[in-house]
């Protein structure tokens, strides 16, 4: 369970196609733009997915199951999903504003240093949830991961003046809350809301 990123591959080779495609068609139409957003591991509420973290450790913890991991010392730039969401959103306005100077590649995630390891966040995952265990698989059950993944975000830092809102324990805790709040039969839509508000209310952690 935990931290694998499949795509990354995939991610890299998209960018390098839409990178060569926007160069050889649409680099000299003056009032044209177009970005590629990437961003780091995300975690929110709502994810369903087989085979994330974030999910896997809330079924175990819903059906009072210990949480197993690999790879625990594997490091993810995590980020609460509505992170990069406002990244996406500002480049959009930015983007419509001035198409040339805002056109390119773009990652949005953490910095280097608040990226944490799969253990880090499943302690925090247990933490927040109330109660739980972690259960660590042996290195030979374990696939072959990255140990850390780290992206370059400097320039939407710099060119956009974003950052994000949440730091790594906000990020879990709200994304925790998020799942809790559904299972003891709050709706999902009224939850989400009330953590976009919360959100855009926040002082940057």
């Amino acid at each position: 369970m935990g931290g694998h990123d499949p795509y990354s591959a995939s991610k890299a080779a998209a960018e390098i196609v839409f990178s060569a495609y926007l160069d050889s068609f649409y680099r000299k139409r003056e009032e044209f733009g177009a970005a590629s957003v990437r961003a780091g591991n995300v975690i929110g509420g709502g994810d369903w997915a087989p085979d994330r973290m974030v999910p896997d450790c809330i079924r175990a913890l819903q059906r009072g199951k210990p949480i197993s991991i690999r790879n625990p010392n594997s490091t993810r730039p995590w980020q609460h999903v509505l992170d990069p969401l406002s990244g996406y959103l500002l480049l959009a306005a930015k983007l419509y504003n001035h198409p040339k100077g805002h056109s390119g590649s773009w990652n949005f995630g953490p910095r280097g240093e608040a990226a944490r390891s799969v253990q880090d966040l499943t302690k925090k995952v247990i933490e927040s949830w109330g109660e739980g265990e972690i259960q660590i698989e042996s290195e030979e059950d374990a696939l072959h991961e990255a140990r850390m993944l780290h992206l370059n975000c400097d320039k939407a830092y710099q060119m956009l003046g974003w950052r994000p809102r949440w730091d790594f324990d906000r990020a879990v805790a709200e994304t925790v809350r998020w799942y809790k709040e559904v299972y003891s039969g709050g709706l999902a839509l009224e939850m989400t809301r009330e953590q976009i508000k919360d959100y855009m209310e926040a002082r940057y952690d």
